[in-house]
């Protein structure tokens, strides 16, 4: 499991990858946690709030890699175009409620999040994807 999780703004894929050995602290618009796969919980959170199930979420190849290596290694990552979507066009009480699905979710694997650390994640990943969007950019996260 990460210690560090980093979602950040990007104008493209080139510019995202540039941040894999420093991370986005210079990134303008960001929102970091820790202490959770990020590779798997944005499979999980587009399942519940897009549809489709872990496994084809993966077979399609999400979350892409956009730098690094996916071996416990540092990795730069794209949300999705319809995660993406679906967080910005959730309604508040929908994203409380996706991220309670959440930590039922990793509680099933025996993975304890505090549901209001999960609503702030949820919450947080939402608002930074709105305001991406309305600049026509895109939601990376970077993982060390």
């Amino acid at each position: 499991m990460s210690n560090i999780v980093t979602f950040f703004v990007a104008p493209d894929d080139t510019a995202a990858a540039l941040v894999l050995q420093t991370g986005p602290a210079h990134a303008s618009e960001s929102v970091s946690f820790g202490n959770f796969d990020p590779e798997e919980a944005v499979v999980e959170w587009e399942g519940l709030l897009a549809g489709g199930s872990f496994e084809e979420l993966v077979e399609a190849g999400e979350p892409r890699i956009v730098a690094g290596e996916d071996d416990g290694g540092r990795v730069v990552f794209a949300l999705s175009p319809g995660l993406s979507a679906a967080l910005a066009d959730a309604e508040p009480s929908g994203l409380r409620d996706i991220a309670a699905s959440w930590v039922r979710l990793r509680a099933a694997d025996g993975e304890f999040i505090d549901t209001e650390i999960a609503d702030q994640i949820v919450g947080d990943l939402a608002a930074l994807v709105s305001g991406a969007r309305r600049q026509d950019r895109g939601v990376y996260c970077w993982v060390a």
